[in-house]
């Protein structure tokens, strides 16, 4: 009786099928996806670039009135990494190093400044730290985009193809 219980039998090996499921629109997928990617660069770049355009020279001038930054400061240097780093990224240039200070910087910022003030992003108002922080992230690993001078340079350095030679007889 317990060998018809457990009948010590290998189950059938099941082959993969030989398409796998895609995406639900596979054409649409491509379209539009790196010039998507240059967007979210300048887009979150304008951004985090007038934080520290705030915090060097009070532009766009802030509700609280200016904040009186000394440069050898924490919130200076975070000012001046802020906009340097923000036109490095506007423009596309040394993407991917610049996003890995700015990425590091947005985390430091979130610890430093908002976590303390209460666990929930939502209530110490770091969201947008953590957003640019994985913004900043994702451009590490993803690079500028077509948009960029990082774009262009690579371009111009890629070689070009030899033009293939043409025999013509007589």
């Amino acid at each position: 009786m317990a060998s018809r219980a457990y009948p010590y039998r290998v189950p059938p090996v099941i082959e993969p099928p030989e398409h796998r499921a895609t995406s639900v629109a596979p054409a649409a997928a491509p379209w539009g996806s790196p010039q998507a990617l240059s967007l979210l660069r300048i887009v979150a770049a304008l951004l985090y670039w007038q934080h520290g355009l705030q915090k060097l020279f009070n532009f766009p001038p802030s509700p609280r009135g200016p904040m009186p930054i000394v440069l050898p400061s924490l919130l200076g240097v975070a000012g001046v990494i802020e906009t340097v780093l923000g036109i490095l990224l506007i423009i596309g240039l040394l993407t991917r190093p610049a996003a890995f200070i700015a990425c590091g910087e947005m985390a430091a910022a979130y610890f430093k400044a908002h976590f303390p003030r209460s666990f929930f992003p939502i209530n110490n108002m770091g969201e947008p730290a953590i957003l640019l922080c994985f913004i900043f992230l994702l451009l590490i690993f993803a690079g500028a985009g077509p948009w960029s001078i990082d774009a262009l340079i690579a371009k111009r350095r890629s070689p070009t193809p030899a033009p293939t030679p043409v025999n013509i007889r007589a």
